[in-house]
């Protein structure tokens, strides 16, 4: 009997101390019917871009985003980004998307023919000012000891 008290006691204070993570939170359909469509990246800010280069999705210069094509599918939640400026490397990638109840963009930058569920790494950013044209999504990095926010503005395609 003991042990079956002790053993329910440990269930209880390890179900309690559960973090919930940006995956395992509700989606938030309204905000993810918004962004249906086709987007471009009109600007890419943060403090300091003038001195500091920011690696964006471990994939190219942040600068290199501005311009970028990004089309939006809420059915299914994937996607496809494309970076095409000059003196940057050209990308065209699938991804998969979601937007949770507490207002975190969760995106995966996939491989062609690589499904979601085989990539472990993604991003989880801030969506901001979401409009019926226009939306932000907002990175924390750090800059020596100090958070700084890169904020992806996005426009959308008519």
């Amino acid at each position: 009997m003991k042990k079956i008290i002790l053993l329910s006691l440990m269930a209880l204070v390890m179900a309690s101390c559960k973090t919930t993570s940006a995956t395992s939170t509700k989606l938030d359909s309204k905000s993810e019917m918004a962004l249906k469509g086709n987007w471009t990246i009109t600007s890419v800010t943060y403090p300091g871009s003038d001195y500091i280069k920011v690696n964006s999705f471990q994939l190219a210069d942040s600068k290199c985003f501005e311009g970028s094509s990004w089309k939006f599918v809420s059915v299914n939640n994937s996607g496809e980004m494309t970076i095409t400026k000059a003196d940057c490397p050209s990308l065209s990638s699938p991804i998969k998307w979601f937007i949770n109840k507490d207002g975190e963009f969760v995106l995966k930058v996939l491989n062609a023919g690589e499904k979601a569920k085989k990539v472990r790494d993604g991003y989880v950013l801030k969506i901001a000012s979401q409009t019926e044209d226009s939306f932000q999504l907002v990175d924390k990095i750090n800059v020596g000891t100090k958070a700084t926010d890169v904020v992806y503005q996005f426009q959308k395609v008519k």
